[in-house]
């Protein structure tokens, strides 16, 4: 680290005030401050002297995606062998899945970080950090099969519409990750959903080895018929199609205990959008008799905790409903949000079987509706304050 340090005050001069590189010193800060903790000191107004900054918070939260990307990286492979028929090792099923997801996270960090490069270098500003677990998350959202350039479009979307234009990091209105991913399912329908683009069924040089393969989601399944083949335990565990890292919900859960034991995302929004879905879910149960078709009969009538082990649910509710940009801020607000999250992603899971995933449209929902919630909160606080002074 000391030879690496010697080298950043070697060529820093070139970078600051009058050097000859001057217009890229957002870029070589960028580095540095992600090496090495900045020095910087506020000067003026209120703040606050913590060990912990915005970068360091941001690799937190990406040692947190860790498991899940890693067992996702696993079950990519260990389905793509059971796909065609061949008993693998462990070994090879993680290397064939790691051979499929490397080069999307890659196309993610080189087209994200490309944009906020030359965002920081135009405006003259400093690398904004979000995009340290922007870049990890929407290849893990993604279904292993879909094209890498169609993933470089989607993420340059995210980044430029949903987030620059507004003003970078800690200004966006929606969450990033998810923005490229409702534009990739909208843009690219068929690369999106269906049964066929879950479960990768080509040689590493991308020739079909199984024709007509049919890799349906537990979802997918139970829109469909009313019920699933995957157990239970099968999707607590991870063992099912699906994108890359929202299989295992175990993994997922070790991810959220990092999160909170750090203190970097809120328990009170996971907590309460398990509640949500608990209250949705069981409503769904008792009404399941009055469903239109025996499918929605069959989709109404699955237990109510099977539906946050299914799906997108666990690594949305963790990962993305908790996003502190996006995500309501006051205390009572968080609540509110986090439980209509839970309510509305499956009651659009059910409602919608075109569309039996509802966590990703319910969370950009509550995006929108967050500031509301905390202005009512807000108003709220005050009109108790007020009554209490007059008393």
């Amino acid at each position: 680290m000391k030879l690496l340090r010697n080298f950043l005050d070697t060529i820093k001069p070139n970078f600051e005030k009058g050097g000859k590189l001057e217009k890229f010193y957002p870029a070589y800060d960028a580095f540095e401050t992600f090496a090495f903790v900045p020095g910087h000191t506020a000067h003026s107004g209120a703040h606050i002297r913590d060990a912990i900054d915005l970068k360091r918070t941001m690799v937190t939260v990406i040692l947190a995606m860790v498991p899940a990307l890693l067992f996702g990286m696993w079950n990519v492979g260990a389905l793509h062998y059971k796909a065609i028929g061949v008993d693998a090792s462990l070994l090879d099923a993680f290397g064939y899945g790691a051979f499929k997801v490397i080069p999307l996270i890659a196309v993610s960090y080189i087209t994200g970080l490309g944009i906020e490069f030359a965002a920081a270098i135009m405006r003259g500003h400093q690398v904004n950090e979000g995009y340290l677990v922007t870049g990890m998350l929407i290849p893990l959202i993604m279904p292993v099969t879909m094209p890498l350039w169609m993933v470089a479009v989607s993420t340059a979307f995210a980044v430029i519409i949903g987030k620059e234009v507004f003003g970078g990091t800690g200004m966006n209105i929606l969450n990033v990750a998810l923005t490229a991913r409702a534009f990739a399912f909208f843009a690219y329908p068929k690369n999106m959903s269906g049964d066929k683009v879950w479960i990768d069924t080509t040689t590493k040089s991308g020739e079909s080895l199984v024709d007509g393969y049919s890799g349906a989601t537990a979802l997918g399944e139970m829109a469909g018929s009313g019920s699933t083949s995957f157990s239970a335990m099968d999707a607590f565990l991870g063992f099912i199609p699906g994108s890359i890292g929202e299989t295992s919900t175990l993994a997922i859960l070790i991810g959220a205990a990092i999160l909170i034991i750090s203190g970097i995302a809120s328990w009170k929004i996971m907590a309460s959008a398990i509640v949500g879905a608990a209250v949705m879910g069981g409503i769904f149960n008792i009404f399941a008799g009055y469903a239109i078709s025996p499918e929605q009969q069959g989709f109404m009538g699955i237990p109510f905790w099977h539906q946050m082990l299914y799906g997108g649910f666990a690594f949305g509710v963790v990962f993305m409903a908790t996003d502190p940009v996006s995500a309501a801020q006051t205390e009572r607000g968080k609540w509110i949000y986090g439980f209509l999250v839970g309510f509305f992603a499956i009651m659009i899971r059910i409602f919608n079987p075109a569309y039996p995933e509802g966590i990703m449209l319910a969370i950009l929902f509550m995006n929108v509706m967050a500031p509301l919630i905390d202005h009512y909160v807000v108003e709220g606080n005050i009109k108790r304050r007020l009554k209490r002074v007059n008393a």
